[in-house]
Protein backbone atom coordinates (compact mmCIF):
# COMPACT_ATOMS: atom_id res chain seq x y z
CA UNK A 1 0.00 0.00 0.00
CA UNK A 2 1.39 3.55 -0.95
CA UNK A 3 2.39 5.42 2.33
CA UNK A 4 1.65 9.33 1.90
CA UNK A 5 2.85 11.87 4.24
CA UNK A 6 0.67 13.08 6.91
CA UNK A 7 0.61 16.30 5.91
CA UNK A 8 -0.76 15.61 2.44
CA UNK A 9 -3.73 13.48 3.50
CA UNK A 10 -4.51 16.61 5.86
CA UNK A 11 -4.89 18.46 3.26
CA UNK A 12 -6.57 16.46 0.89
CA UNK A 13 -9.17 16.10 3.63
CA UNK A 14 -9.29 19.67 4.49
CA UNK A 15 -10.11 19.94 0.64
CA UNK A 16 -12.55 17.94 -0.04
CA UNK A 17 -14.34 18.66 3.43
CA UNK A 18 -13.95 22.57 2.56
CA UNK A 19 -15.62 21.93 -0.67
CA UNK A 20 -18.35 19.37 0.75
CA UNK A 21 -19.45 22.23 3.65
CA UNK A 22 -19.31 25.53 0.96
CA UNK A 23 -21.40 23.96 -1.56
CA UNK A 24 -23.80 22.89 1.65
CA UNK A 25 -24.02 26.50 2.59
CA UNK A 26 -24.14 27.89 -0.88
CA UNK A 27 -27.28 26.05 -1.46
CA UNK A 28 -28.81 26.99 2.02
CA UNK A 29 -27.79 30.64 1.09
CA UNK A 30 -29.38 30.57 -2.70
CA UNK A 31 -32.72 29.58 -0.83
CA UNK A 32 -32.62 32.77 1.07
CA UNK A 33 -32.67 34.50 -1.80
CA UNK A 34 -29.40 35.90 -0.99
CA UNK A 35 -27.41 35.12 -4.49
CA UNK A 36 -28.33 36.11 -8.26
CA UNK A 37 -29.02 33.70 -10.90
CA UNK A 38 -28.92 30.04 -10.16
CA UNK A 39 -26.25 27.62 -8.99
CA UNK A 40 -25.15 23.93 -10.30
CA UNK A 41 -23.29 22.31 -7.03
CA UNK A 42 -20.91 19.81 -7.15
CA UNK A 43 -21.43 17.73 -4.00
CA UNK A 44 -20.68 13.95 -4.22
CA UNK A 45 -17.34 15.17 -6.76
CA UNK A 46 -15.24 16.86 -4.40
CA UNK A 47 -12.59 13.62 -4.64
CA UNK A 48 -12.30 14.28 -9.02
CA UNK A 49 -11.43 18.21 -7.97
CA UNK A 50 -9.03 17.90 -5.19
CA UNK A 51 -7.40 14.43 -6.33
CA UNK A 52 -6.14 16.35 -10.30
CA UNK A 53 -5.35 19.38 -8.26
CA UNK A 54 -3.03 17.86 -5.50
CA UNK A 55 -1.33 16.72 -8.99
CA UNK A 56 -0.83 19.54 -10.73
CA UNK A 57 1.58 22.55 -9.89
CA UNK A 58 0.23 26.36 -9.45
CA UNK A 59 1.22 27.29 -12.51
CA UNK A 60 -0.41 24.55 -14.39
CA UNK A 61 -3.88 25.80 -15.85
CA UNK A 62 -7.21 24.05 -15.38
CA UNK A 63 -10.69 25.00 -17.22
CA UNK A 64 -13.54 25.20 -15.20
CA UNK A 65 -16.91 23.97 -16.12
CA UNK A 66 -20.39 24.90 -14.95
CA UNK A 67 -20.23 22.73 -12.23
CA UNK A 68 -16.78 24.03 -11.31
CA UNK A 69 -16.91 25.45 -7.14
CA UNK A 70 -14.77 22.44 -6.29
CA UNK A 71 -12.30 22.93 -8.77
CA UNK A 72 -11.85 26.44 -8.01
CA UNK A 73 -11.39 25.78 -4.86
CA UNK A 74 -9.07 22.46 -5.62
CA UNK A 75 -6.99 24.92 -7.33
CA UNK A 76 -6.17 27.39 -4.62
CA UNK A 77 -9.05 29.80 -5.57
CA UNK A 78 -9.54 32.15 -2.20
CA UNK A 79 -12.79 31.21 -0.70
CA UNK A 80 -13.48 34.68 0.32
CA UNK A 81 -13.28 36.00 -3.39
CA UNK A 82 -15.37 32.70 -5.03
CA UNK A 83 -17.83 33.56 -2.53
CA UNK A 84 -18.06 37.06 -3.13
CA UNK A 85 -18.85 36.72 -6.87
CA UNK A 86 -21.43 34.03 -6.02
CA UNK A 87 -23.34 36.95 -4.32
CA UNK A 88 -22.44 39.26 -7.03
CA UNK A 89 -20.32 41.65 -5.06
CA UNK A 90 -17.79 43.84 -6.18
CA UNK A 91 -14.84 41.80 -4.21
CA UNK A 92 -15.60 38.36 -6.21
CA UNK A 93 -13.05 36.73 -8.35
CA UNK A 94 -14.49 38.28 -11.50
CA UNK A 95 -15.84 41.52 -9.93
CA UNK A 96 -19.30 40.32 -9.47
CA UNK A 97 -19.91 40.07 -12.82
CA UNK A 98 -19.71 36.33 -13.80
CA UNK A 99 -22.02 34.66 -11.13
CA UNK A 100 -21.31 31.03 -10.47
CA UNK A 101 -21.45 29.76 -14.19
CA UNK A 102 -18.25 32.01 -14.87
CA UNK A 103 -15.75 32.48 -12.19
CA UNK A 104 -11.88 31.67 -12.51
CA UNK A 105 -8.44 33.02 -11.66
CA UNK A 106 -5.43 32.94 -13.06
CA UNK A 107 -3.51 33.56 -10.44
CA UNK A 108 -3.87 30.36 -9.10
CA UNK A 109 -4.17 28.70 -12.67
CA UNK A 110 -8.29 28.55 -12.66
CA UNK A 111 -9.15 29.73 -16.61
CA UNK A 112 -12.58 31.80 -16.05
CA UNK A 113 -15.20 28.70 -16.53
CA UNK A 114 -17.64 28.92 -19.94
CA UNK A 115 -20.96 27.37 -19.37
CA UNK A 116 -21.70 26.26 -22.71
CA UNK A 117 -20.69 22.43 -22.43
CA UNK A 118 -17.10 21.54 -24.82
CA UNK A 119 -16.87 25.21 -25.48
CA UNK A 120 -13.53 25.23 -22.90
CA UNK A 121 -11.62 21.99 -24.28
CA UNK A 122 -10.52 23.72 -28.24
CA UNK A 123 -9.35 26.76 -25.65
CA UNK A 124 -7.26 24.39 -23.24
CA UNK A 125 -5.98 23.09 -26.42
CA UNK A 126 -4.80 26.07 -27.41
CA UNK A 127 -3.31 27.20 -23.56
CA UNK A 128 -1.46 23.91 -24.47
CA UNK A 129 -0.16 24.64 -27.73
CA UNK A 130 1.09 27.91 -26.31
CA UNK A 131 3.06 26.34 -23.24
CA UNK A 132 4.44 23.42 -25.82
CA UNK A 133 5.84 26.59 -28.14
CA UNK A 134 7.05 28.92 -25.09
CA UNK A 135 9.03 26.02 -23.38
CA UNK A 136 6.86 26.60 -19.82
CA UNK A 137 6.95 23.43 -19.07
CA UNK A 138 3.27 23.96 -17.91
CA UNK A 139 0.37 21.70 -18.18
CA UNK A 140 -2.97 21.70 -18.90
CA UNK A 141 -5.71 19.93 -17.45
CA UNK A 142 -9.91 20.62 -18.98
CA UNK A 143 -12.01 19.63 -16.79
CA UNK A 144 -15.51 18.84 -18.77
CA UNK A 145 -18.18 16.12 -18.06
CA UNK A 146 -19.70 12.77 -19.90
CA UNK A 147 -22.12 14.88 -21.62
CA UNK A 148 -19.12 16.82 -23.32
CA UNK A 149 -17.32 13.80 -25.34
CA UNK A 150 -20.26 13.85 -27.65
CA UNK A 151 -19.57 17.56 -29.03
CA UNK A 152 -17.77 18.53 -32.10
CA UNK A 153 -15.57 21.12 -30.12
CA UNK A 154 -14.31 18.31 -27.52
CA UNK A 155 -13.26 15.87 -30.49
CA UNK A 156 -11.33 18.64 -32.43
CA UNK A 157 -9.51 19.03 -29.51
CA UNK A 158 -8.55 15.85 -28.73
CA UNK A 159 -7.48 15.72 -32.27
CA UNK A 160 -5.25 18.77 -32.14
CA UNK A 161 -3.90 17.85 -28.92
CA UNK A 162 -2.89 13.89 -30.32
CA UNK A 163 -1.38 14.92 -33.64
CA UNK A 164 0.65 17.84 -31.54
CA UNK A 165 1.01 16.15 -28.76
CA UNK A 166 0.06 18.66 -26.28
CA UNK A 167 0.80 18.74 -22.81
CA UNK A 168 -2.59 18.53 -21.57
CA UNK A 169 -5.14 16.17 -19.62
CA UNK A 170 -8.77 15.88 -20.89
CA UNK A 171 -10.14 14.96 -17.02
CA UNK A 172 -14.37 13.62 -17.69
CA UNK A 173 -15.87 13.98 -14.32
CA UNK A 174 -18.68 11.00 -15.72
CA UNK A 175 -21.76 10.96 -13.36
CA UNK A 176 -23.54 9.78 -15.34
CA UNK A 177 -26.61 12.46 -16.44
CA UNK A 178 -26.96 14.80 -18.55
CA UNK A 179 -29.11 16.85 -16.42
CA UNK A 180 -31.75 14.74 -16.69
CA UNK A 181 -30.46 12.06 -19.43
CA UNK A 182 -28.93 9.28 -18.46
CA UNK A 183 -25.43 8.27 -20.19
CA UNK A 184 -26.81 4.80 -21.34
CA UNK A 185 -29.54 7.10 -23.88
CA UNK A 186 -26.88 8.56 -25.85
CA UNK A 187 -23.37 6.10 -25.70
CA UNK A 188 -22.98 2.37 -26.58
CA UNK A 189 -19.52 2.36 -25.03
CA UNK A 190 -18.87 0.94 -22.07
CA UNK A 191 -16.01 3.04 -21.12
CA UNK A 192 -15.87 6.89 -22.25
CA UNK A 193 -12.06 6.18 -22.18
CA UNK A 194 -12.37 3.85 -25.94
CA UNK A 195 -13.06 7.14 -27.66
CA UNK A 196 -9.69 8.41 -26.83
CA UNK A 197 -8.42 5.13 -28.83
CA UNK A 198 -9.67 6.76 -31.79
CA UNK A 199 -7.51 9.50 -31.94
CA UNK A 200 -4.52 7.19 -30.40
CA UNK A 201 -4.46 9.07 -27.25
CA UNK A 202 -3.96 7.20 -24.18
CA UNK A 203 -7.29 6.71 -22.02
CA UNK A 204 -7.75 5.78 -18.39
CA UNK A 205 -10.86 4.90 -16.42
CA UNK A 206 -10.55 5.53 -12.76
CA UNK A 207 -13.23 5.48 -9.23
CA UNK A 208 -13.03 9.19 -9.28
CA UNK A 209 -14.39 9.16 -5.51
CA UNK A 210 -10.82 7.88 -4.56
CA UNK A 211 -8.84 11.03 -4.48
CA UNK A 212 -5.80 8.97 -3.61
CA UNK A 213 -6.47 7.33 -7.12
CA UNK A 214 -7.44 9.98 -8.89
CA UNK A 215 -4.20 11.95 -7.84
CA UNK A 216 -1.99 8.69 -8.66
CA UNK A 217 -3.39 8.59 -12.17
CA UNK A 218 -2.88 12.23 -12.63
CA UNK A 219 0.48 12.83 -11.50
CA UNK A 220 1.23 9.67 -14.04
CA UNK A 221 -0.48 12.02 -16.57
CA UNK A 222 1.39 15.13 -16.01
CA UNK A 223 4.92 13.79 -16.08
CA UNK A 224 3.71 11.36 -19.57
CA UNK A 225 2.47 15.70 -20.87
CA UNK A 226 5.87 17.63 -19.35
CA UNK A 227 7.87 14.73 -21.34
CA UNK A 228 6.75 16.20 -24.57
CA UNK A 229 4.80 12.38 -24.91
CA UNK A 230 1.06 14.20 -25.66
CA UNK A 231 -2.14 13.91 -23.86
CA UNK A 232 -3.88 12.02 -22.21
CA UNK A 233 -7.45 11.08 -21.44
CA UNK A 234 -8.97 9.78 -17.54
CA UNK A 235 -13.09 9.32 -17.50
CA UNK A 236 -13.48 9.34 -13.57
CA UNK A 237 -16.65 7.82 -12.46
CA UNK A 238 -18.10 10.00 -9.74
CA UNK A 239 -22.10 11.22 -9.07
CA UNK A 240 -23.78 14.45 -8.17
CA UNK A 241 -25.70 14.36 -5.08
CA UNK A 242 -27.92 17.00 -5.99
CA UNK A 243 -29.81 17.77 -9.09
CA UNK A 244 -28.70 19.01 -12.08
CA UNK A 245 -29.36 22.49 -10.82
CA UNK A 246 -31.37 24.32 -7.75
CA UNK A 247 -34.81 23.95 -9.39
CA UNK A 248 -34.30 19.82 -10.45
CA UNK A 249 -35.09 17.62 -7.24
CA UNK A 250 -33.73 14.74 -9.42
CA UNK A 251 -36.86 12.35 -9.43
CA UNK A 252 -35.59 10.71 -12.75
CA UNK A 253 -32.94 8.70 -10.84
CA UNK A 254 -32.79 5.33 -9.73
CA UNK A 255 -33.01 5.31 -5.60
CA UNK A 256 -31.05 2.20 -5.25
CA UNK A 257 -28.28 3.83 -7.19
CA UNK A 258 -28.94 6.78 -5.53
CA UNK A 259 -28.05 4.86 -2.17
CA UNK A 260 -24.94 2.68 -3.24
CA UNK A 261 -23.50 5.91 -4.24
CA UNK A 262 -23.94 7.70 -0.84
CA UNK A 263 -22.40 4.41 0.80
CA UNK A 264 -19.40 5.34 -1.73
CA UNK A 265 -19.56 9.39 -0.14
CA UNK A 266 -16.21 10.56 -0.79
CA UNK A 267 -15.81 12.88 2.17
CA UNK A 268 -16.82 9.80 4.76
CA UNK A 269 -15.13 7.67 3.16
CA UNK A 270 -11.68 9.10 3.09
CA UNK A 271 -12.44 10.88 6.61
CA UNK A 272 -12.90 7.02 7.51
CA UNK A 273 -9.46 5.80 5.72
CA UNK A 274 -7.80 8.59 7.93
CA UNK A 275 -8.95 7.28 11.22
CA UNK A 276 -7.68 3.64 10.19
CA UNK A 277 -4.20 5.09 10.19
CA UNK A 278 -2.27 6.05 13.01
CA UNK A 279 -1.17 9.19 12.67
CA UNK A 280 -4.67 10.08 12.99
CA UNK A 281 -7.28 10.25 15.38
CA UNK A 282 -10.27 11.71 15.83
CA UNK A 283 -9.44 14.97 17.73
CA UNK A 284 -7.07 15.85 14.85
CA UNK A 285 -9.82 15.05 12.08
CA UNK A 286 -12.43 17.12 13.80
CA UNK A 287 -9.68 19.97 13.64
CA UNK A 288 -9.76 19.90 10.17
CA UNK A 289 -13.12 20.19 9.67
CA UNK A 290 -13.43 22.99 12.20
CA UNK A 291 -10.51 24.94 10.72
CA UNK A 292 -12.44 25.02 7.15
CA UNK A 293 -15.36 25.77 8.84
CA UNK A 294 -13.98 29.11 10.11
CA UNK A 295 -12.63 29.28 6.27
CA UNK A 296 -16.00 28.93 5.39
CA UNK A 297 -18.00 31.59 7.36
CA UNK A 298 -15.21 34.19 7.11
CA UNK A 299 -16.19 33.78 3.42
CA UNK A 300 -19.87 34.23 3.61
CA UNK A 301 -19.02 37.29 6.68
CA UNK A 302 -16.55 38.47 3.84
CA UNK A 303 -19.41 38.39 0.59
CA UNK A 304 -22.29 39.59 2.69
CA UNK A 305 -20.13 42.60 3.81
CA UNK A 306 -18.48 43.91 0.58
CA UNK A 307 -20.31 46.23 -1.71
CA UNK A 308 -22.21 45.80 -5.09
CA UNK A 309 -20.71 46.57 -8.00
CA UNK A 310 -20.54 50.65 -8.83
CA UNK A 311 -23.07 51.10 -12.07
CA UNK A 312 -20.06 52.93 -14.10
CA UNK A 313 -18.22 49.86 -14.48
CA UNK A 314 -21.01 48.00 -15.68
CA UNK A 315 -19.18 48.40 -19.05
CA UNK A 316 -15.87 47.81 -18.62
CA UNK A 317 -14.71 44.53 -20.04
CA UNK A 318 -16.93 44.47 -22.40
CA UNK A 319 -15.48 43.96 -26.10
CA UNK A 320 -18.26 42.93 -28.26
Amino acid sequence: MDVFEKEFLEEIYRKIYLIRNFEQRVNQLFLKGLMPGTIHLSHGQEAVAVGTCMALKKDDVVTLTHRGHGQALAKGMSPRSLMAELFGKSTGCCGGKGGSLHIGDMGVGAFPSIAIIGASSPIAAGMAFAFKQHGTGQVVCNFHGDGTVNKGDWHEAMNLAAIWSLPMIFMCENNFFGVSTHISDVLLNESLAERAAAYRVPGKTIFGNDPIEVFKEVSRSVVHARNGEGPTFIEAFTYRQGGHKRDDPATYRDEVEVQAWLKQDPVSTFRKRILHDSRFDEELVTHLEREAEEVLEDAVEFALSSPQPPTERALEDVYA
